[in-house]
């Protein structure tokens, strides 16, 4: 078991979105499926014309910006993050769609609304940061509405398995190169549905067909880089070989993606 360390959260890893983008930058450029995580996390969504919205752990806002032309005009949306520095980035970032957002920093196991709120909950890819999962579970069915739905997306236990391999040659298993900050077995695809039943009535997967064919070492270097590992210069060099006698086999490094969403509703 991992331990979550949630200062380091908000003062190191997700002070502001520059790790986090290191490590969009490998998905977005590199993915197959031409669809996008985003918009395809986006036509899941089955919400009324007039629903009202949180997203906890909202990072950058990335979500919302990628999908700014098929918002309906009658949300009302809340995006939130457990970080101030991600707060404001949000506020900065969405300013641009010219739509009402509210912004709060938010704790998800202490959600700060009343019961049957929100029509709708968004938590992506940050339960598995979470130290105290069944209450913020918890927490996110107390604020929906009996008829609302939660969205959750999450990594299956084979995502990057590639990458984790790789740094097993050097050295490091995943909890020591990942840092104490994500505790990557407690929150997936494949035991997302039972943590989910101790709330919901129901709750199903949905996965995510793509993979990351990668071309450019130094990506997936700055990507290992975003985690706590710590590497001198010459292992990072070492490492970006590596990395490059694998491309120039068959001119790409496949690597495996295992993501989809979690949704749940009673």
């Amino acid at each position: 078991m991992t331990t979550i360390d949630p200062k380091y959260l908000k003062t190191e890893q997700y002070k502001d979105s520059s790790k986090l983008a290191a490590r969009a930058r490998l998905h977005k450029d590199y993915s197959s499926n031409p669809q996008g995580w985003f918009h395809w996390m986006f036509d899941l969504y089955d919400l009324p014309p007039n629903a009202r919205l949180l997203e906890l752990g909202g990072g950058a806002g990335w979500l919302w910006l990628s999908n700014a032309r098929r918002i309906p005009p009658d949300w009302e949306i809340t995006v939130s993050d457990f970080s101030a520095g991600m707060v404001e980035e949000q506020r900065q970032a969405l300013a641009r769609l010219r739509r009402g957002f509210e912004f709060r920093e938010i704790d998800v196991q202490a959600i700060p609304y009343e019961a049957d709120t929100f029509d709708g909950v968004i938590a992506n890819n940050m339960l598995y940061h979470v130290p105290d999962r069944a209450k913020a579970i918890a927490e996110m069915r107390r604020v929906l509405k009996p008829s609302g739905t939660l969205y959750t997306a999450t990594n299956g236990e084979k995502h990057l398995q590639e990458i984790h391999q790789l740094m097993r040659r050097f050295g490091f298993q995943p909890s020591e190169w990942l840092g104490g900050f994500v505790d990557r077995h407690a929150y997936t695809l494949e035991n997302a549905a039972e943590r989910l039943r101790a709330q919901f009535d129901h709750a199903e997967i949905k996965r995510y067909p793509d993979t990351i064919d990668l071309t450019d070492a130094e990506v997936l270097v700055e990507y290992i880089q975003s985690y706590p590992v710590k590497l001198s210069e010459e292992r990072v060099a070492d490492l970006c070989r590596t990395i490059q006698g694998e491309i120039d086999k068959t001119g790409k490094m496949s690597i495996t993606k295992d993501m989809g969403v979690a949704i749940a509703w009673s």
